[in-house]
């Protein structure tokens, strides 16, 4: 693929808030998770998954989202987003007004089922549940469908990628909004990822939105630069590279948000965050989550004294 495919601009969706959080036994106040907002926005932040509308009694380090999201809404340029899995927590995070909700959907059945409890079309058939209740209502949150086990699963191991392609476009015709692509448990490699993508982008073209790659095997960054270079423009990743599965043995997190901002900048590839202060924010953050496992580079070496940041585009 030639570099003029290579995007000038690339959002990161912060998940730390969410896939971070839920996969530590620390239960971090909600105080601090409005802080970590003010202060991510201050850096630069403007796109965050504030958390996931899921029941407080299988998710405690979660059961404060609703506050979190409507904190989140009354912070300028943030787009907030939130994590559904079913019918019930997208008609929450309708009452909350969130700028965009995820249904996550696993191509593996074997992990949707240990996950979920439901088959794949299951998913499917809730997402248009899902999406009549959007309409009915008469807001604007948009509906992203999430294909995760997309490149292969600890339980149920291959994963074809027939399936994942038939999933997506079933998501699309029961009405997401759009979807994206997840390497739950970090199976992913570059020409994996350059196979998968560029098969995805033609069934779903300007629907497709973002990639999740986890750095379990230590590829998540090289993952998102073959996924670059098929012009996808917007990735998620976790400070500290917090996060994980739990049907992952092993795993070691998200792509870190600040090892990613690092890359793309020293690419010359404008992401509108400073890294400076998402730094102070990451040792923030592994302050108060203090014991449990962080990850990425950066943090430890700083910021190499040739780095220059690229120009914000107009």
């Amino acid at each position: 693929m030639s570099q003029d495919a290579i995007p000038r601009r690339v959002t990161i969706r912060e998940v730390g808030l969410r896939d971070g959080l839920q996969s530590i036994a620390t239960i971090v106040p909600t105080e601090h998770k409005l802080q970590w907002l003010r202060d991510a926005v201050a850096a630069g932040q403007r796109e965050s998954e504030v958390g996931s509308f899921v029941p407080p009694r299988l998710m405690p380090q979660l059961a404060d989202t609703e506050e979190v999201l409507a904190f989140a809404k009354t912070l300028p340029g943030l787009r907030a987003s939130v994590l559904v899995p079913n019918l019930r927590g997208a008609e929450r995070a309708l009452d909350g007004d969130a700028d965009l909700m995820i249904l996550p959907l696993s191509a593996s059945q074997a992990h949707s089922l240990a996950n979920l409890r439901k088959t794949p079309d299951d998913v499917v058939a809730e997402l248009a549940r899902i999406r009549a209740a959007r309409d009915a209502s008469g807001r604007k949150t948009l509906i992203e469908g999430g294909v995760g086990t997309a490149f292969g699963c600890t339980i149920q191991g291959r994963v074809e990628e027939s399936e994942v392609l038939r999933l997506m476009q079933a998501l699309l015709d029961a009405g997401a909004d759009r979807v994206s692509l997840a390497d739950t448990v970090g199976y992913a490699d570059p020409g994996s990822v350059s196979r998968l993508f560029e098969k995805a982008l033609k069934i779903a073209g300007d629907r497709f939105c973002c990639g999740h790659f986890h750095d379990t095997r230590g590829l998540a960054l090289v993952n998102v630069h073959a996924a670059l270079q098929l012009g996808v423009d917007r990735f998620d990743a976790s400070l500290a590279g917090i996060g994980g599965c739990p049907h992952a043995p092993g795993a070691s997190g998200n792509a870190s948000t600040e090892d990613l901002a690092f890359m793309l900048a020293a690419m010359g590839i404008e992401t509108g965050l400073d890294i400076q202060a998402l730094l102070a924010l990451r040792a923030r953050v592994a302050g108060w989550i203090e014991g449990e496992p962080t990850h990425g580079a950066l943090w430890r070496a700083g910021l190499p004294k040739t780095f220059v940041a690229p120009a914000a585009l107009a």
